[in-house]
């Protein structure tokens, strides 16, 4: 039996309909999981997914309960059908949320009303239209942190917030430290060197106010130690105390995720194979460019279910 890990995609994965796929065949399960995070919400979560008449779903405070909810949906199906257990789980950036609930640590109703509440605290952190994130493809890291520290030298602060695959970074802080480390960028040789469709500088300083409260939330809300080994965003490294959970999520609000080595890591742990459970297939583009012996398969496609039962 191959070895594997399940991966969990963090916000950008979420469309209109993306779990239409699933309807036909797994009604009941869409049912159950939806009208679950709708009563924690108090919100019909399920008509935001399937047709988003008021436009909410690219609202953080929605988009993030909305792929938790999703991706648990396909998390379900896929354990009626697997043979055998996952070595590790891991998510990126909200991903990471998913992967506790998963793995028995935190309750699916509990990590809604958290995600949801996540959401909001980074729209609050910082006023609209003052934070930015971008795109730099073609440059190093080490490059690209340099040129980071280069700009918040003179004045407001930048800095690597997604280290996403080789040779490719997302950069996040002020609006106009974010445009002129596009700039240096693009003068350094960068490929691509582009604003990406966000208001929130997730994964950076400015994050540090919503952390705080987000710290304080977490507190109130029972962690028990995880089923499966998960591998943390901000370190990459496996904890089972709930504070040390605790700790990793108000970390990753503000600090890099570091998906490159996390991969990797999942590699040297003898992982042949990583399943993206959620809508979309990001995470599975992400792997075969850090690493193309690594079989990466998307189960947004309800026949990769049934087809990749491990």
């Amino acid at each position: 039996m191959k070895k594997y890990a399940v991966l969990f995609p963090g916000q950008g994965s979420q469309s209109v309909g993306m779990l239409n796929a699933f309807e036909e065949n797994y009604a009941p399960v869409l049912s159950d999981v939806f009208k679950r995070a709708s009563r924690a919400l108090n919100e019909d979560l399920w008509e935001i997914v399937s047709r988003d008449s008021h436009g909410l779903l690219d609202q953080t405070q929605y988009t993030q309960p909305a792929l938790l909810a999703a991706s648990y949906v396909i998390w379900t199906i896929w354990q009626k059908n697997a043979k055998s257990k996952p070595s590790f789980l891991a998510g990126h950036s909200l991903g990471e949320y998913t992967a506790l609930v998963c793995a028995e640590a935190l309750s699916f109703e509990d990590a809604v009303a958290l995600v949801s509440l996540r959401g909001r605290l980074m729209q609050e952190a910082v006023p609209e239209g003052k934070g930015a994130m971008a795109a730099i493809v073609g440059l190093s890291d080490e490059i690209v942190a340099t040129l980071c520290q280069t700009v918040s030298a003179k004045g407001e602060s930048v800095s690597p917030a997604n280290y996403n695959a080789i040779g490719q970074v997302v950069i996040s802080g002020y609006k106009e430290a974010v445009l002129l480390a596009i700039e240096e960028a693009k003068a350094q040789g960068a490929k691509i060197a582009k604003l990406l469709a966000v208001s929130v500088p997730s994964h950076s300083a400015l994050m540090k106010s919503a952390a705080e409260a987000l710290g304080d939330a977490l507190e109130r809300i029972d962690i028990r130690p995880p089923c499966y080994p998960i591998l943390h965003n901000a370190t990459v490294d496996v904890v089972e105390h709930p504070d040390d959970i605790r700790q990793r999520l108000v970390e990753q609000l503000y600090q890099p995720v570091r998906w490159v080595e996390t991969v990797q890591r999942l590699v040297a742990e003898g992982i042949e194979v990583a399943l993206e459970c959620g809508p979309g297939n990001v995470l599975t583009g992400l792997n075969k460019r850090i690493d193309k012996n690594l079989k990466s398969i998307a189960l947004q496609d309800p026949m990769n279910i049934k087809e990749e039962a491990l």
